[in-house]
């Protein structure tokens, strides 16, 4: 049975078994063992990049304010990403605490990308852009590391990702 055939309103088949075999996931590009693709960093990258190219190219400020955040299944089923059916069920099979640790460093992310917006409501001026431009070199490049880590099973510490605002955030969802 591949992922299209399976019905998305059944049980969750078992990370690393039938459909969601090691062997699939690899072939898929998902990580096998946290059940999670890198692909899902396409959508932070590239708001990123329009951040970083803003002292140059100050039009992209209006791309970077027309970025809205997506959780994992919402980037994957609006994706041309091949698996996506297989992406999301092994997302959902993924371990709980794989999950929440993805979504916490997510969350600063997409916190980080609204400040920057908020940076450049006003008026995109060169202070602005370059503003925002630091941000994304110094803040949001480190988080989407911080994500590739977690989708790659490397989590770092709880310390790290104190905010309890985010921290609520995570629970919020898992509830």
């Amino acid at each position: 049975m591949t992922a299209e055939q399976h019905d998305m309103t059944g049980p969750t088949p078992l990370l690393g078994e039938g459909v969601l075999s090691p062997e699939a996931l690899r072939a898929a590009n998902i990580n096998p063992v946290t059940g999670l693709a890198t692909d899902y960093l396409n959508h932070f990258n590239e708001v990123m990049m329009l951040m970083e190219m803003l002292p140059d190219m100050p039009d992209c400020a209006e791309d970077v304010l027309d970025w809205a955040p997506a959780d994992y299944t919402e980037h994957f089923t609006n994706s041309g990403f091949k698996d996506k059916e297989l992406a999301v069920l092994a997302y959902r099979a993924a371990p709980r605490h794989v999950r929440a640790d993805l979504v916490t460093v997510v969350l600063q992310i997409e916190a980080e990308v609204e400040r920057a917006q908020d940076m450049l409501r006003g008026e995109a001026d060169a202070s602005a852009c370059h503003a925002v431009a630091g941000l994304a070199t110094e803040c949001i490049k480190p988080l989407i590391a911080a994500a590739s880590g977690a989708i790659h099973g490397q989590v770092e510490s709880v310390d790290d990702f104190d905010d309890e605002n985010v921290q609520a955030g995570v629970d919020a969802l898992f509830d």
